[in-house]
This record gives structure tokens, sequence and C-alpha cells, in this order.
């Protein structure tokens, strides 16, 4: 039986090509350090990064993630009686130190900092507050939706029913009549706002006060939102009525990659905690959770200035590139409230062909549904996300956005060859090699204390 492969055939079998020629294990590892390297400079140095999933993390973080405390085993809950292990003591000073750190950056009065990734956090709850085959309302995603909270992620796995929250397809807006109206027909058990193309807050009280009559709850899975939370620059849901936050540290709240989960409720302490462990979380990379802890604190001296020049810088790219010719989803909003813009490229031969022709350039985004496409559009739709967090984080401006719309501009609607526009890019991007708004670094000059 011919072997069945998920992954590109063309670069797996490059990878046995490469592995075939290195002349033995020590020379397999050093191919592997040269594609990090190699990853490195060219992401790390030479482009300008546009992804909203992802954030530069600070120097201290990145020592956190290699310290050697990421070797060592801590399964169970926080306090020696609870552990598998003896030995712990200091493990349980990281852990201790990261939940109250969280708790303080979210102002909320629980937090769980054990997820291994944000998907995780969503698996949780599903496991901890529903059962097979109860309803729930989410997102779907050409307004937005993520795949987590669909059949084909940790919703599905659970077996609840989905239904569709009703957007508006022009605003993008839910529909809050037909909303209420289809809730209180399907009296979901859950309603989850689980949003990766997040331009602007969500209703979230009024989607409570529709489902609190019947105990129904309200997740916010602010998996992108999650820095702009903690750094007062957007919705706090929690306040607002949500009974659990939900989020991923590696994009706006600039820390590793993993997630994180925040309540009030006590009541919702020991289901959420027996399903993070020992259901879904063991061992959980303490190295992990020590850079989680500095990024959270992080996020306490820098965050509102941090998080307010992205949201500044996202409207300011979303109006450059509009004026270049460039259409822009809610244009008629101001472009966005958050740490990222959608562009509409379907007349620029649509967004998986536009993306991997602006990263001939060094630009790097990412293909998105948007409204208008179908869910056959998956691989190709007709949308563009683009963010602002990396550049924010290299000090860059409002101002600098138009910059960055031009070379945008030159490769799609003035048709530059790529090369040349690539040239100006590395220009651009080489003198740009530090990341502010952190302890090693501090401000960018002329923002924050140093005003």
């Amino acid at each position: 039986m011919e072997q069945f492969e998920v992954h590109d055939p063309a670069i797996m079998a490059n990878a046995r090509a490469i592995l075939d020629a290195a002349g033995g294990p020590e020379g397999m590892a050093r191919e592997v350090v040269s594609a990090v390297e190699r990853n490195e400079e060219w992401r790390g140095k030479s482009c300008l990064n546009l992804l909203a999933p992802e954030a530069p993390t600070s120097p201290m973080v990145r020592r956190m993630l290699s310290a050697e405390i990421g070797t060592r085993a801590a399964e169970g809950h926080i306090g020696h009686v609870n552990r598998w292990f003896a030995g712990t003591q200091f493990i349980d000073e990281v852990e201790s130190l990261c939940v109250e750190l969280l708790k303080k950056a979210f102002r909320c009065n629980y937090a769980d900092h054990r997820l291994m990734g944000s998907m995780i956090g969503n698996m949780a709850f599903y496991h901890a507050l529903s059962q097979p085959g109860d309803r729930v309302m989410t997102a779907a995603q050409p307004f937005g939706g993520h795949s987590s909270n669909r059949y084909e992620g940790p919703a599905g796995t659970r077996g609840v029913e989905i239904f569709d929250i009703p957007f508006d397809p022009e605003t993008l807006d839910v529909d809050l009549d037909k909303f209420e109206e289809e809730a209180q027909r399907f009296r979901p058990k859950l309603v989850v706002m689980g949003m990766s193309m997040t331009l602007f807050p969500l209703p979230v009280r009024e989607m409570v006060n529709v489902i609190e009559p019947w105990g129904g709850k309200f997740i916010y899975d602010g998996a992108h939102q999650a820095g702009l939370i903690a750094g007062g620059q957007f919705q706090d849901p929690l306040v607002e009525g949500a009974a659990l936050l939900t989020g991923s540290a590696g994009k706006t709240f600039s820390g590793p990659q993993s997630g994180m989960i925040m309540w009030n409720d006590a009541e919702l302490t020991e289901p959420l905690t027996d399903a993070i462990f020992p259901v879904l979380a063991a061992t959980h990379q303490v190295n992990r959770v020590a850079a989680l802890a500095v990024a959270a604190a992080e996020m306490l001296e820098f965050g509102n200035v941090y998080m307010a020049q992205i949201v500044k810088n996202s409207q300011a790219l979303g109006k450059a590139l509009e004026d270049r010719g460039i259409p822009m989803l809610a244009a008629e909003h101001g472009y966005s409230q958050s740490h990222q813009v959608i562009a509409k490229v379907g007349e620029f031969g649509g967004g998986l062909d536009v993306a991997h022709k602006l990263a001939e350039a060094n630009l790097i985004t990412n293909k998105n549904l948007i409204p208008g496409d179908k869910p056959e559009d998956w691989d190709r739709p007709s949308g563009l996300r683009i963010g602002t967090i990396e550049v924010t984080r290299l000090g860059l401006m409002e101002d600098d956005m138009a910059d960055i719309a031009e070379f945008m501009a030159r490769v799609l609607v003035k048709g530059e060859a790529t090369v040349s526009v690539l040239e100006d890019v590395l220009a651009y991007r080489r003198p740009l090699q530090t990341f502010y708004y952190n302890f090693d670094n501090g401000w960018p000059k002329g923002v924050g204390s140093g005003r």
C-alpha cells in the first residue's frame, strides 16, 4: 500500500535527502541547527512580519525559554502534596508567580498557566462545561470564527451540536435580533465567540443577557485579543459578563507560544482545573511557564502604551493601503480597533497567491476567508490578513505604516518586480533589529517614559 503523507510530499522528500547526505546523526543535527539559523536570519532580521497571529518575544522571555528549569517535570497542581515528584519547591514558586501575574494582568480572580496552546484552552472548557450532544453556538469562519470552535476542532471532538452565530455579511457585526431569535430556539448551553479575524469589540453583554435565563454561559476566546484586553485597549469580556476568557500568549500578549485561561466564578474552578489536569496537561514545560510569567510582567509595565500603538498602527495601515488602491474591509468604520486589518485581494489573485507573492519581497502576511467566500475557498480565499504586532515592537509608528503600504502597493497595484521591492524592504528592515516595550530595551524613542 502506498504511504499516505499529509504534508507536502516534495518537502518531505527533500528532508529525507538532506538526512541521507548528512553523514550521520551529528550531521543531521547540524542540518536542523542550520535550518533554524536560516529562519532567524530571514524571518527574524530581514522581513517585515505582518502576521496577526505572531509576536516577537522579548530577550528576557527568550532567556526563560532556554532555561534549565525546562528540563524539569512538574506534574500536578502547585504544592508539594499535589505533585507527583519531590523537589519542586522552586517550580512551585515559578508557577505561583505566573498565576498571580496573570491574575494581575487580566484583573481576574482565577487563571491557569498550564495550557500548551490556546486550542487546549478551548478543549478544557468544552470538556469541563459541556457533554456530548449539548447545543452550542459559535462563529463561522467566513465571519472570522476559528476552527477550534467548529466541528473540525475541540468543539467537534467533544461531540457537541454546533449552530452558527448569525452575522451581518456587510458590517461583520453580530446580527443581535437574529441571534436572540435563534438562541431562544436552540437554547445553547455555551455561546463561544472565537474570532481569528477580529477587528472590533463584540456585543458580549447583549449576548450574555439573551442566554442567561436558561443558564447558558458565554465564552470569550481571546486568542488574538488577549494582549489588547490586558493592555486596556479592547473590551474586557469578564467585566461584560463572559464566564471565561481563553487566550494565546503568543499573539498580542507577546509571550511564548502557549495558552491561558482566566475566570472569576469560584464554581468553575474545580471543573476547569480537573479538565486541565489530569485530562489535558501533565508535565507542562516549566520554562514556558517562566516565560509566560515574564511576559505578563512586561504587559503590566508596557502593555497600555504598546497595545495602544498596535491599534493606531492598524488603523493607519488600513487607511494607507486603501489610499493606494488595495480595498479593505470595514473602511467605513475606521478599518480596525485591534491588531489587524483585512484586505480584499480577489482582484490581485486571491489571498494565497498574494501572500506568497508578497513573501518574495519579504512582506509576510496570510490568506484569510472573508464574507462572500465559500467553505470550499478555504485554500484559496479572497482575503488577506495583515497584523501590526511585530512592526510596532520594532518601534514603528503611524507615519511608518505608509512605508509598509507602499511596499505592498508596489507589488500588487503597480506590478513591480518583487526582486526590486525586496531590495528596498531589506534596506528598510536591516536597521530595525531592536524589540521595544520590554525590560531589556525599554521604550522606543519618544514613547512612554522616554517622552
